[in-house]
C-alpha cells in the first residue's frame, strides 16, 4: 500500500465526511484479492467516496483519464497515490497493462465503465474494457450504485452489490456483459 494513499485518506476522509454525508450498504460484499469495481460516475466525488466506501486498508487503484494527470498538483498527487492514466477514445495498451499488474498482485482496481461523468437525466452505454479486463484476468467484478446529483451536506449513499465472474463471450461481443454490468449496477438504486 502506497504511504501517500494513506496520507491522502486520512485528510480526505473528515473533510469529505463533513461536505458529503454518506451512508454505505453492502461492505461485507467487498471481497479479499483481486478485483474489478465498476461504478456509475456523475461527480468528482465519486472517487473520493468510493475509497472511503473500501477503507484505508484496502487501496482502490483508480483507472483515470489521461487529461488529469496534466493538471500541475493534482498529476502530482493522484500519480502518487496510485492512479494510472488511460487515453480515451482509442485502445490504451499501457492502461490495460496497469491494470492488469494490479490485479495480478492481488489489488482492486476502480474502473468507471460509462468512461467519463454523466448527470443523472443521462444515459450512455458503458465501455467494454473493465469486462475485458475481468475475464481476462478471471476477476470477479464488484457492481457499485452511488446516488448522482449530489449536493454539499445532503446526504447521500453508496450501495455495494455482489461480486460476480463474468464469462468470455463465445462470440467475442462484450457488448452485452457491459450491458449487464450496467444493468447490476443501476439495480442497486431500490436496494436500500
Amino acid at each position: 500500500m502506497k504511504t501517500a494513499y494513506v496520507i491522502c485518506y486520512l485528510i480526505a476522509y473528515p473533510i469529505a465526511r463533513l461536505i458529503l454525508p454518506c451512508r454505505f450498504f453492502g461492505r461485507e460484499n467487498i471481497p479479499e484479492g483481486q478485483l474489478v469495481v465498476c461504478a456509475n460516475h456523475s461527480s468528482l466525488m465519486d472517487a473520493v467516496l468510493l475509497a472511503i466506501a473500501f477503507g484505508r486498508r484496502r487501496q482502490l487503484f483508480f483507472m483515470a483519464k489521461s487529461e488529469l494527470f496534466k493538471i500541475p498538483v493534482l498529476g502530482r498527487i493522484i500519480k502518487s497515490v496510485g492512479v494510472f492514466p488511460i487515453e480515451r477514445g482509442e485502445t490504451d495498451i499501457n492502461s490495460i497493462r496497469t491494470a492488469m499488474k494490479h490485479l495480478k498482485s492481488g489489488h482492486k482496481i476502480m474502473i468507471f465503465p460509462e468512461g467519463t461523468r454523466f448527470s443523472e437525466l443521462e444515459s450512455v452505454a458503458a465501455k467494454s474494457g473493465a469486462v475485458r479486463i475481468a475475464t481476462k484476468m478471471k476477476a470477479p467484478i464488484l457492481p457499485i450504485y452511488v446516488t448522482p446529483g449530489k449536493k454539499l451536506f445532503h446526504s447521500t449513499k453508496v450501495v455495494i452489490g455482489e461480486p460476480y465472474l463474468p464469462q468470455i463471450p463465445q462470440d467475442k461481443d462484450y457488448t452485452p456483459l457491459a450491458d449487464e454490468l450496467m444493468k447490476k449496477i443501476f439495480t442497486l438504486e431500490s436496494k436500500r
